[in-house]
């Protein structure tokens, strides 16, 4: 080692060190946390203004009888009369009930998804043409859907009541026009619209399951069943998890189909929580008793979520 260089690097090293570590440490925390905030600003910025002030405006709002065509000037507030209201409404609660039949169907939607994604991912070759022909489905037009259905559920003249006449029923379902099949109809057609948004994730899961599982597992004289039940279904833990939570969402925004399809009727019975909110908004103008509604809404799907939330701990493996 050469004595006289050695001197200048210990100079050079002792240089570049901070002076004070605890006042650097700061100060580079401080650019970090403001590089942060200068990230998500723009995203802060406009949740803040579309979403948090929105909802907090129909809190204030929910307390009143206000009717927005009228002006502010013409808010009165009425306390809880509005909440009140809401548990001796027979057809919003009505609406509640549809809502929890549309939530049984998330569950029928990922099974059948999941099915389907077994089989196309173990036994079926084309694989890429089956992930299209279920997927667009999901990707094309709610109001084109609608209007397909309103033709193949006809109660007269739709071809599936054609078929089920040809076959020896004599008299089929009124599908959209009977009070009973409609929301019967809806949750078919939710069903059939989401399936391949399911399948597609499936999919993309099953593809990321280590072969040395199930390779381990016929060494042992696993079956099919043992495998899909102590492997599959363990792995797919997550992804099931976040198909959950982003159906049952789902099943509450349904809005656009109810509409198109049978406009909340016959006789309210598919009407959902979502159409019922618009119908008192801007068709009966009391946007006081609609923003209650709204924070009922809020508030159910933030129970369900957090229960949800807490109790993936017991069954999801990641």
């Amino acid at each position: 080692m050469d004595p006289v260089t050695e001197p200048k690097k210990q100079q050079l090293g002792s240089s570049l060190k901070p002076n004070n570590p605890k006042k650097w440490s700061y100060k580079l925390k401080t650019k970090e946390t403001f590089a942060g905030y200068l990230f998500i600003g723009p995203m802060l910025l406009g949740t803040t203004i579309l979403v948090i002030l929105p909802i907090i405006a129909a809190l204030i709002v929910s307390f009143t009888d206000w009717v927005f065509i009228r002006g502010i000037g013409d808010l009165n507030f009425v306390g809880v009369e509005n909440y009140k209201r809401l548990a001796s409404d027979e057809l919003f609660i009505k609406s509640v009930q549809n809502n929890i039949w549309l939530i049984f169907s998330v569950p029928l939607t990922m099974a059948l998804a999941l099915f389907l994604s077994i089989v196309i991912n173990k036994h079926v070759y084309f694989k890429a043409y089956f992930k299209i022909v279920y997927f667009i489905p999901y990707i094309s037009s709610i109001v084109a859907i609608a209007i397909v259905f309103q033709l193949l559920f006809h109660p007269s003249y739709g071809p599936v009541n054609e078929f089920l006449m040809a076959i020896g029923i004599d008299n089929p379902p009124r599908w959209l026009a009977d009070t009973k099949w409609a929301l019967v109809s809806v949750i078919i057609i939710s069903v059939w619209s989401s399936v391949g948004f399911n399948l597609i994730i499936y999919l993309a899961a099953l593809q990321n399951i280590p072969l040395d599982l199930y390779e381990a597992a016929d060494i042992d004289g696993a079956g099919l069943w043992k495998k899909f039940k102590f492997i599959t279904l363990p792995m797919l833990s997550p992804t099931t998890f976040f198909l959950l939570i982003t159906g049952i969402i789902y099943s509450f925004k349904a809005f656009e189909l109810i509409v198109v399809l049978t406009g909340g009727g016959p006789s309210y019975s598919t009407s959902v929580m979502v159409y019922y909110l618009y119908e008192q908004a801007f068709v009966n103008l009391r946007s006081g008793y609609a923003s209650a509604i709204s924070m009922f809404l809020l508030l159910t799907l933030l129970i369900i979520t957090a229960i949800q939330w807490f109790g993936q701990k017991k069954w999801v493996n990641y």
